[in-house]
């Protein structure tokens, strides 16, 4: 990926090598601590597809849906955040920041196109463990974002595992990860995961770990959305697509439970088969609409 001497995000915040309290939570347990995606806080599926209708829908009519969000609404949390502590300088903190930066345009144009005003998360960059609106996490448990105040938080320690231990190297894999968590992000604002974290407080085990695979292809697919469109900029390199598929196989639910413990329970999925995970990648990167992301009304 093409992108150094390209704009860096000012939406980063820094907290690595404080010290974080409390037991650490996990992101994605069952998964051996590399979920990639997992959102705390939690469906129907028409319902919350028609959220997404309805966003926009309400734009139409004169409604600003952000408002009602920041005001008070189904987002919850949010705001400006200052910046933690210095902000580190060393290449993977600028390459962060500059994917970051990149999906701030991509969906900035996505929403400006429907009328709406696009609201930037914040990357907090951690070591360790760290403290969220979602609680305390490990850095064991992978990236995760947080819509109780909006941030996606990542110790880019999980980089290197990702290469190392589940063979997903290169930069345009860890720029997935980060397109994926923003993804989570898009689904916040658009009353998604709102609705989710709602509804899965009636749902039994099985059928909320169902529903989060739904969400959390969607994710993946945005992601594919964001892929879509830095393509266009012409910043993709050869084999980059390869690596995004890549990773997108190496931490599919049955592929990572296979490797940690020799056989899959399907009904544990919470994230998605490797296929599933890939082909929902490529339809968001083929397409670069958001109206091909619906995995609540279609097969997965």
């Amino acid at each position: 990926m093409l992108w150094k001497g390209r704009r860096q995000s000012d939406n980063i915040e820094d907290v690595r090598g404080e010290r974080g309290t409390g037991m650490p939570g996990g992101f994605g347990r069952g998964n051996g601590g590399l979920p990639m995606g997992r959102v705390t806080g939690g469906g129907g599926l028409s319902g919350i597809i028609i959220l997404v209708i309805l966003f926009f829908a309400l734009r139409a009519c004169g409604i600003d849906p952000l408002q009602i969000l920041e005001e008070g609404g189904m987002s919850g949390g949010g705001g400006q955040v200052t910046q933690t502590g210095p902000r580190s300088n060393d290449e993977m903190t600028q390459f962060v920041a500059t994917v970051l930066a990149e999906t701030e345009d991509t969906w900035s144009g996505i929403f400006q196109a429907e009328g709406l005003k696009y609201q930037d998360p914040k990357l907090v960059l951690f070591s360790g463990q760290v403290a969220s609106a979602c609680g305390y996490a490990s850095a064991a448990a992978g990236p995760f974002y947080c819509p109780g105040d909006r941030k996606v938080y990542l110790d880019t320690a999980f980089f290197n595992q990702l290469a190392r231990k589940f063979g997903a190297a290169g930069d345009f894999a860890q720029a997935y990860v980060i397109a994926h968590e923003v993804g989570h992000h898009v689904q916040n604002l658009t009353g998604i995961l709102p609705k989710f974290n709602q509804m899965r407080q009636r749902m039994s085990e099985a059928e909320a770990n169902a529903m989060s695979v739904r969400v959390e292809l969607q994710a993946d697919c945005f992601a594919g959305i964001w892929g879509h469109y830095t393509d266009q900029k012409g910043l993709l390199e050869q084999g980059d697509v390869e690596e995004a598929l890549n990773a997108a196989r190496q931490i599919g639910d049955d592929t990572l439970q296979k490797r940690m413990q020799g056989y899959v329970v399907p009904e544990s999925f919470n994230h998605g088969t490797s296929a599933q995970r890939q082909r929902w990648f490529a339809t968001g990167f083929k397409s670069g609409k958001l109206s091909d992301c619906d995995t609540f009304n279609n097969p997965i």
